[in-house]
């Protein structure tokens, strides 16, 4: 009796003092950032932003060219009873070349709107990989967890079989009851069905972490054990700042707004007309008795902008709303991002008060309250139903800070990407 108390609580010793220090915390950070890393190089959305860049930046080019000039070729007052070039003084073979010539400035507005395309790809580029960070974290972060609570289950279930051993042990000798080892055994079955989900929930978020590396669903993985909890030393009022400053989404917001400001000034420009230039070359026939000169011709032409009341002006109008529309959408956005932040940080002191909570009072109290029991279970002063019941309180309150530091560090991640700027 006394061997199987020892084992016991050696089982509880090892579930209340989890192994830490720097090393691990180290190992654990160089771990993820490891998987950061292979997940920006490889995830396909980082990949396919890549390729759209290249190929936005292949447009400034093209529009800020001139039109391809065209080149004609007519036959002019062909006879049609001789078909004969030289029977008439009009008959001419033409030869005609224009050219469009937008009018001065446009191609400079096409050519700023393309490379505002440009940097609005880029900072949608920066925000797929602020996002997929997050979510590398967060996938990393709730793996730990079940890595952990598997841990600690595994650990429990080796103290209940103790119990079970214990109730039968007694029960044989007449000095327990039958519902004691029925309990024991029933507790210990909920334990087996609580491993089987932390199983079936560990290869969901294995698959999860490997699909944003774009590696296999199934490949393996090596995760180091225990989170280490995160300082955390931010206001309100700096996170704001900084997502004002670095968030990708207001930049690309900002970017927009400046695109609809050129597309605006492009459209004012519409009021002037464009011109088109021409050269034309008409060779002439002669015969043995007359000699005929060629003809040149030149002209120069532009379009009327007649309609303007309901095309460009309107046109004018358009641009001009979707400049008020960018504008409020920054302040819809950031307004967004501002009250996010307000709540995450709320939510960081409410965690952060909540594990304090947990592992200097509740854990302890926890523990001491088992001692006590297993003291008073071995000299029959503590019913076996008592003893159980602790047990299971504390098995319970340590899934239970495992579950509120890996949603802190999780809340954590979420901070990052509201910011827009890696903080830890």
């Amino acid at each position: 009796m006394k061997s199987i108390r020892f084992l016991m609580f050696l089982g509880i010793l090892m579930m209340v003092f989890p192994g830490s220090g720097s090393t691990q915390e180290n190992l654990f950070k160089s771990v993820l950032q490891g998987f950061i890393n292979k997940a920006l190089a490889n995830n396909p959305a980082i990949k396919e932003f890549q390729s759209r860049i290249k190929a936005v930046q292949e447009i400034p080019s093209q529009v800020s060219s001139l039109d391809d000039p065209i080149l004609q070729f007519q036959l002019m007052n062909m006879p049609v009873d001789t078909f004969d070039f030289a029977q008439e003084n009009m008959t001419q073979k033409v030869f005609s070349l224009s050219q469009k010539l937008p009018y001065p400035g446009k191609l400079g507005l096409k050519a700023e709107i393309a490379g505002k395309n440009i940097t609005i790809t880029e900072q949608d580029l920066e925000e797929t990989r602020l996002t997929i960070t997050r979510d590398v974290k967060l996938a990393f972060f709730e793996l730990c967890f079940v890595l952990a609570a598997t841990n600690i289950t595994q650990e429990n279930k080796i103290v209940l079989e103790q119990f079970v051993t214990i109730a039968e042990s007694k029960y044989s000798v007449g000095k327990g009851l039958q519902q004691d080892v029925l309990k024991a055994q029933v507790e210990l079955t909920k334990i087996m069905d609580k491993l089987i989900g932390l199983q079936k929930l560990e290869g969901f978020e294995k698959a999860k972490l490997n699909s944003l590396m774009n590696l296999l669903p199934q490949d393996a993985l090596v995760i180091p054990h225990g989170i280490v909890k995160t300082d955390f030393n931010f206001t309100v009022e700096k996170l704001q700042a900084m997502a004002e400053k670095h968030r990708p989404l207001l930049s690309k917001i900002l970017s927009l707004k400046e695109r609809y400001g050129a597309s605006k000034k492009l459209a004012e420009k519409e009021y002037y007309p464009d011109f088109n230039v021409g050269l034309n070359y008409g060779q002439r026939e002669g015969t043995g008795m007359i000699d005929r000169p060629d003809f040149v011709s030149a002209w120069v032409g532009i379009n009327v902008p007649i309609w303007y009341k309901t095309k460009q002006s309107r046109r004018v109008l358009e641009t001009a709303y979707k400049v008020e529309m960018a504008g409020e959408t920054y302040n819809r956005a950031k307004n967004q991002i501002f009250l996010k932040i307000k709540e995450l940080v709320d939510k960081e002191r409410q965690g952060n008060k909540t594990l304090q909570l947990i592992e200097q009072g509740i854990l302890p109290q926890a523990r001491q309250s088992l001692e006590s029991a297993l003291s008073g279970y071995s000299v029959d002063k503590v019913d076996f139903l008592t003893l159980l019941d602790n047990q299971l309180t504390l098995f319970n309150w340590q899934i239970k800070y495992h579950r509120e530091l890996t949603d802190y560090e999780k809340n954590l991640a979420e901070v990052e990407h509201s910011a827009g700027k890696n903080l830890f």
